[in-house]
Order: structure tokens, then C-alpha cells, then sequence
């Protein structure tokens, strides 16, 4: 990690709310989410913690400003392109912003008072999917179902004990040396023959499922599959156009996403 380089008071930027959520992000990056605090984002900023309410009111408009910091990091899809590779495009980055802020993943889809990047996050999504001839409750399905593997595959990446193909060995061997081939003989095999050999990575299995996923999609709305001039026009009276129930949010939870600062 590069050592960090300490400010003079003069080339210090002047505090204000920017910086102060910038400042949190860092802190959370660093040491996880449970490290930050009023006190530890004070250190970080190299300022009393009593400044920061001037620009926060609380700790929970922290968390709020955070997580719409990591939205905004998200690529937008765009409603006027092709729903299969914008979704997947979004889905890609997705995932790589949430590599560089795991704490995020349990807090993406907990705020009660969303920012204006989160908003828009979810908005160009709902109009990138309804575009593409989704029906409300398919476009509620579909964004559940995207989601759901893009945060789960996020934190099983996040919580594997090796990082990157290049300590996969150092890892794996050692549990291999514990575990009988005879006794275990499928794991045994997929170790050996895959997980073992160079060049394996675990995050390429993301695009497969991703793929599985887009084309199950696919074939369950023909209305995408069709080019977006001979889509016939969303009719708001048309039960297709909302289902005959409620459809559900796709602004999920995730378990554990309630975590506060200590």
C-alpha cells in the first residue's frame, strides 16, 4: 500500500461534505466498515471530530453518502441501447467497483434515503430493461435476479482466502495435502484438473453465470429479442404492462445491510 503523504495546513483542500464522504470511503477501504467512525474519519481527515457535523448530521447521512458515492461509480446502462449488452456492460461494473469497496455490498440496497447516483442508478436500469419490451413485473424480475448474483458472487469473491490467480496454489495445496483423493474424489478431481492449473481464476466463472443468466432472460420476454422499432408501444391499460399483482421492487435488501458505525 503507498504510504500515505501528509498535508501542510496550507495545501490542505478546505473541509466540506465532498470530502468528508471521500474521507469515509477511504477509511472503510482501508480497514473495513467497522473501522469507521467519527473519531478514525476525523484522523483521517486530520481534523477534530466535532468539525465533521457541520457538514454531516449524523452517521447515518455518512453511510447514505457512501453508498451513493460507490452508485455513482456504477456505469450507467443506456435505455436507447441493446438491453443485453447494457446489462451486461452494467453488470461488469458492478462487480468491479465492488472489488475495490467490499464493505459496500451489504449496504447497497439498505439506505431509506437514497442519493440522487443511487436514484439514478436504479431509474436508468428500470428504463433500460422497460425499453427493451420487459413488462413491469418481468423488469422487477429481472432486476432481482441480476442483482442478486452480481452482490452473491461479490461476496463470495470477497470472502475467498486467496486474492487473484496467483495465490490460488499457495492456498489451495495445503488443503489438498489434508484431504484424502479416495475419500474426496470429486473435489480431488476439480482441484486437479482445474482450480490447480495455471492460470485459474475464480472471477472468470462471473461472465458464465452472467451469460446463463442474460440468455434465461432472453427467452423468457421474445419482446426483447426484437429490434426496439418493432416493439409494439408500452400501453399502460394492458395487463402485460403490470402484471395482475403488485409487482415486487427491485430495490432488494441484503441480509446484515442494517450494520451501523459503531
Amino acid at each position: 500500500m503507498p504510504e500515505r503523504v501528509s498535508e501542510s495546513p496550507g495545501e490542505r483542500a478546505p473541509l466540506s461534505r465532498e470530502r468528508v464522504l471521500r474521507g469515509a470511503v477511504a477509511v472503510a477501504d482501508e480497514g473495513g466498515i467497522g473501522s469507521l467512525t467519527m473519531r478514525s474519519l476525523a484522523r483521517e481527515l486530520d481534523v477534530k471530530p466535532m468539525s465533521l457535523y457541520h457538514h454531516v448530521a449524523n452517521k447515518d447521512e455518512i453511510l447514505d453518502g457512501i453508498v451513493d458515492l460507490v452508485f455513482g461509480e456504477i456505469e450507467l446502462p443506456s435505455p436507447d441501447g441493446d438491453w443485453r449488452p447494457e446489462m451486461h456492460r452494467r453488470a461488469i461494473s458492478a462487480r468491479l467497483v465492488l472489488r475495490r469497496h467490499p464493505w459496500a455490498i451489504g449496504l447497497m440496497e439498505s439506505r431509506a434515503t437514497p442519493g440522487p447516483a443511487t436514484l439514478r442508478h436504479h431509474d436508468a436500469t428500470i428504463g433500460t430493461l422497460r425499453g427493451a419490451g420487459f413488462s413491469v413485473r418481468m423488469t422487477a424480475h429481472a432486476y432481482a435476479l441480476l442483482d442478486s448474483y452480481i452482490y452473491g458472487f461479490a461476496l463470495q469473491e470477497a470472502m475467498l482466502p486467496f486474492s487473484g490467480p496467483e495465490t490460488v496454489a499457495e492456498v489451495a495445496e495445503p488443503i489438498m495435502q489434508q484431504m484424502s483423493a479416495d475419500k474426496y474424489p470429486h473435489f480431488a478431481e476439480m482441484a486437479t484438473e482445474l482450480i490447480l492449473q495455471p492460470g485459474y481464476d475464480f472471477g472468470s466463472e462471473f461472465e458464465f453465470g452472467l451469460g446463463v443468466i442474460l440468455d434465461a432472460l432472453a427467452r423468457s420476454n421474445p419482446a426483447a429479442t426484437r429490434p426496439a422499432a418493432a416493439r409494439p408501444a408500452a400501453n399502460p391499460m394492458d395487463p402485460a404492462f403490470s402484471g395482475t399483482q403488485p409487482a415486487e421492487s427491485p430495490i432488494h435488501r441484503v441480509p446484515g445491510a442494517r450494520d451501523r458505525l459503531p
